[in-house]
């Protein structure tokens, strides 16, 4: 019955807020998203791509999961920008993808338009971008590269060695974010399931 009320009342408001600007139309779309989705709901189509990135970097593929739905709710933010500018799929800050040798912010920002998919400057800067397809950029808004570079970001700070608490607290320096992710992490591992949606990037 609560769900059901709910439910109406979502709908109820949306006839008033699509109307007010792109901004409160993504923000609509995603809170619908999220209500519609079971806690153990996982997109189908992209499990083949967190698993690929996982076995890279040995971690467990329903880590990288339960990371993407609280990121971003499996890329349905629009656009894919946090507030402190955190950017992506994975929403990573700037300098964590090109290198924190690079100058910018102490928050991880960067004030000049360099090219964040550069592999030449990602190497030199030491970041953590990484190019999964091949095409020879690494870019935080292709699903692969974002992915596989979580992956790697993950592994790196603890999570190849089971340490997932460690590793999700350096992803997020946030306990309530680590608990969040803990959360669909432990559920995904014991009981998820899947479902094809049309919003899935490839």
């Amino acid at each position: 019955m609560k769900k059901a009320l709910l439910f109406l009342i979502l709908c109820f408001i949306i006839g008033f807020l699509v109307i007010t600007g792109n901004h409160y139309k993504s923000e609509v779309r995603r809170g619908f998203l999220e209500f519609s989705l079971s806690d153990q709901t996982i997109p189908s189509c992209y499990i083949p791509i967190y698993k690929v990135a996982s076995e890279e970097y040995s971690i467990p593929w329903t880590l990288l999961a339960a990371v993407h739905r609280v990121e971003t709710l499996f890329s349905t933010m629009d656009p894919m920008v946090s507030h402190v500018g955190a950017i992506g799929h994975f929403q990573f800050m700037p300098r964590t993808w090109i290198g924190w040798a690079y100058p910018g912010t102490e928050l991880g920002d960067i004030n000049d338009d360099i090219d964040l998919t550069d592999l030449t400057v990602i190497n030199e800067y030491g970041g953590y971008g990484i190019d999964a397809t091949g095409n020879g950029k690494a870019d935080p808004f292709n699903i692969n590269d974002s992915a596989h570079t979580a992956a790697k970001y993950l592994a790196d700070h603890g999570a190849s060695n089971g340490d997932i608490e460690k590793a999700l607290f350096a992803y997020n320096r946030s306990q309530d974010y680590v608990d969040k992710v803990n959360y669909y992490y432990e559920i995904y591992m014991n009981d998820y399931e899947t479902k094809d949606f049309s919003f899935c990037y490839q």
